[in-house]
C-alpha cells in the first residue's frame, strides 16, 4: 500500500528523510579519510551532550572513553541568542519604519531610492571591521552588523507591501471619509502585515548570520567563537554540533514568529498556511 505525501502524514515523512540524511552521514563517517572532512554524528551528538549536560555519561559501547559532561555552551550559547533577538528586534522595527515611510512619502523616497539600493547592494560583512572600530568587541558591533542584514528584508517587503495597496480599497476608504491616519491604520498597515512576517521567517537566519558572523571576526564569547576555535584545530565534529546548535534554535525562534503570525494574522484567509520566503 502506497502512503502519498499529504498534510496529515507530512511530519512522518519529514522525520523519515532526516533519519535517511543521519544513516547516509552514519555510513560516510566510517571511512576514516571521509570522516575528516564530514565528522562523526555520533561524536557530534557526543559534543553537544557534553555542552548542555552536567552529568557525565561512563564508557559504553557508543562512547568507549565516555562522554564529559560540562554544561558550558549556556553562557556563549546566551551571548549569540542576546545580539541575534536585538538585531532583529531592531531591524525589524527600523526596517517597517522606514518602509512604511518611504512608501507614504514620495518625494523623500524620490531622491533615497539610489543611496538605498546602492546600500543594499554592498557586501555587508565588509562593514564588520568598521563596527568593532565603533562600538568595540562586544555585543553591540554584532548587533550592528546583523540589523544590516535584517534590516534590508523587512524595509523592502514594507515597501512594497504599502505600495501595493488596492487602489480601489484607498478610494473606499476615501469616501467613507477616512484621514490620513485612518488610511495608516486600517489599510497601509494590514496590508503590509502580511509582507513584514512574509520577511521575518527570512530575517531570523540573516540575524543569526551576523551575529556568527560578527564573532568570527572578533569576539571572545558566543558560538560563533566555539565554531572558530574548533576550526583552528581541525575539529569538524565541534563545527558540526555548533551548527546543529545554531540551526536548532534558529528554528525555534522562526516558530515563535509562525506562531504570532498566526495570532496576529487571524483575519487573513488561510493564515497560518502562508508561503514562506
Amino acid at each position: 500500500m502506497k502512503i502519498a505525501p499529504n498534510e496529515r502524514n507530512a511530519r512522518g515523512w519529514q522525520v523519515a528523510l532526516l533519519v535517511v540524511l543521519l544513516l547516509l552521514w552514519h555510513l560516510a563517517s566510517r571511512n576514516a579519510q571521509w570522516a575528516f572532512f564530514v565528522g562523526q554524528p555520533i561524536v557530534v551528538a557526543g559534543r553537544i551532550w557534553s555542552w548542555f549536560m552536567p552529568i557525565a555519561i561512563p564508557p559504553n559501547r557508543l562512547y568507549p572513553e565516555g562522554l564529559p559532561g560540562n554544561a558550558d555552551i549556556y553562557v556563549h550559547l546566551g551571548t549569540t541568542l542576546l545580539e541575534t533577538v536585538l538585531a532583529f528586534v531592531i531591524g525589524t522595527v527600523l526596517g517597517t519604519a522606514c518602509g512604511l515611510w518611504l512608501a507614504l512619502a514620495r518625494t523623500p523616497s524620490l531622491i533615497l531610492d539610489p543611496y538605498i539600493k546602492a546600500a543594499n547592494s554592498m557586501p555587508r560583512v565588509i562593514l564588520a571591521p568598521i563596527f568593532a572600530l565603533w562600538f568595540g568587541l562586544g555585543i553591540w558591533s554584532k548587533v550592528a552588523l546583523a540589523v544590516t542584514l535584517v534590516f534590508f528584508i523587512v524595509f523592502f517587503n514594507v515597501y512594497q507591501g504599502v505600495r501595493e495597496v488596492s487602489p480601489v480599497v484607498l478610494a473606499n476608504a476615501r469616501m467613507l471619509g477616512a484621514n490620513r491616519r485612518q488610511l495608516l491604520r486600517t489599510v497601509y498597515l494590514p496590508s503590509a502585515t502580511s509582507w513584514v512576517f512574509s520577511s521575518l521567517h527570512t530575517s531570523v537566519g540573516l540575524a543569526f548570520v551576523g551575529a556568527v558572523v560578527g564573532e568570527y571576526l572578533g569576539s571572545a564569547r558566543g558560538v560563533g567563537y566555539l565554531i572558530l576555535q574548533a576550526e583552528g584545530t581541525f575539529d569538524v565534529d565541534t563545527v558540526f554540533a555548533g551548527i546543529v546548535v545554531l540551526t536548532a534554535f534558529a528554528l525555534v525562534l522562526d516558530a515563535i514568529v509562525g506562531v504570532v503570525e498566526r495570532r496576529l494574522m487571524t483575519w487573513q484567509p488561510g493564515s497560518g498556511e502562508t508561503e514562506k520566503v
